[in-house]
């Protein structure tokens, strides 16, 4: 049986929240670079109006379900996604089984500010003492990256030696550039992982562990910043839409994979 399915246009792995771990970490000690996307409801619709985001994601090695968007419509889809499987757990959880299995992994973070990386850094160092920081790197902030600004990025996360490259920057600007850069790379595992940096950092507040199970991140965060996260829960009744369209053409089959 695959653990991928198709939601929307967007492959998706099934794999619950420890079995991607798994792979993450097998990933580690891989000998080519892979690369992963949390994917997210808006997420998707952006990648329908942007053909750029669609290749990114059709050509990472593993989407997950970040969101109860995601598992609401395998579930609508009769697929077999189950949980979410998002950024910030996968963060913590990859860093701790590195940090107890894997001792001297490099760690490169490219992404925020230099104020937001250097706190990072203090705290990554006091969790995870058997892990190497390599590097960071606060790209310039602008719209796009241009061909210089990647082969700068390219070439000084190659000179660090790194295992693994966080890339904290935002959908889909994050995962187009890894999918641009994952072949110039000498690295294990590349993780765009999108606010990560700003959670773990304490500049950004998660909810209560109550309201991520009952998946309502998405209301606490719109609460704390309603102007602009509104374009993006706009998306959402644009998804179930998409995802009640892709049911009735699929009729009685169950949901599309790939293997």
């Amino acid at each position: 049986m695959s653990d991928k399915e198709t939601i929307v246009g967007v492959p998706f792995s099934s794999l619950p929240l420890q079995a991607t771990v798994d792979v993450l970490a097998t990933a580690v000690d891989g000998n080519r670079p892979f690369w992963f996307a949390c994917v997210n409801p808006h997420s998707v619709e952006i990648s329908r109006r942007d053909p750029h985001f669609a290749a990114a994601l059709a050509a990472a090695d593993l989407n997950t379900a970040d969101g109860v968007g995601i598992v609401v419509a395998s579930r609508l889809l009769r697929g077999r996604i189950r949980e979410r499987v998002c950024g910030p757990d996968l963060f913590a959880l990859l860093c701790a089984r590195l940090d107890r299995d894997r001792p001297g992994t490099r760690m490169f973070f490219l992404g925020a500010t230099g104020e937001t990386l250097a706190e990072l850094v203090r705290r990554f160092q006091r969790d995870f003492p058997n892990l190497v920081v390599a590097g960071t790197m606060a790209p310039p902030f602008k719209p796009a990256f241009s061909p210089e600004d990647d082969a700068v990025m390219a070439d000084t996360v190659n000179a660090a030696r790194t295992d693994v490259l966080w890339i904290g920057l935002g959908a889909p600007k994050q995962e187009k550039l890894a999918h641009r850069l994952h072949d110039r790379l000498s690295v294990r595992l590349i993780a765009p992982v999108g606010g990560v940096f700003d959670f773990y950092t304490g500049r950004v507040k998660l909810p209560p562990r109550w309201m991520q199970r009952a998946g309502l991140i998405w209301f606490y965060r719109f609460c704390q910043e309603p102007r602009r996260l509104l374009r993006r829960n706009m998306d959402a009744p644009l998804f179930l839409l998409h995802v009640v369209q892709q049911r009735f053409r699929s009729a009685s089959r169950p949901v599309s994979t790939r293997t």
